[in-house]
């Protein structure tokens, strides 16, 4: 019961944030719903890339974290 409460919790603080990063507006049973969806598929990739691939999970998070930095900077860095 109690991972039920923290889900709903978690997932709408995510889904209140990520609706605000991604810029769309969403009622508020919308926005639990991709906040809790997010959590699930969030967590079930993490968990699976950290049993699979152990440590080499962190080398492959490191890439996909440079990755995004690097699409935001020539998204948003290089103004001319």
């Amino acid at each position: 019961m109690v991972n039920v409460v923290a889900l709903v919790i978690i997932g709408a603080a995510a889904g209140f944030l990520a609706t605000r990063l991604m810029k769309i507006e969403a009622d508020i049973p919308t926005t639990m719903f991709i906040g809790i969806v997010g959590a699930l598929l969030g967590g079930l990739v993490l968990r699976l890339l950290l049993s699979v691939m152990g440590m080499l999970s962190g080398f492959v998070g490191a890439v996909l974290g440079a990755m995004l930095v690097i699409w935001l900077w020539q998204k948003y860095g290089r103004r001319r």
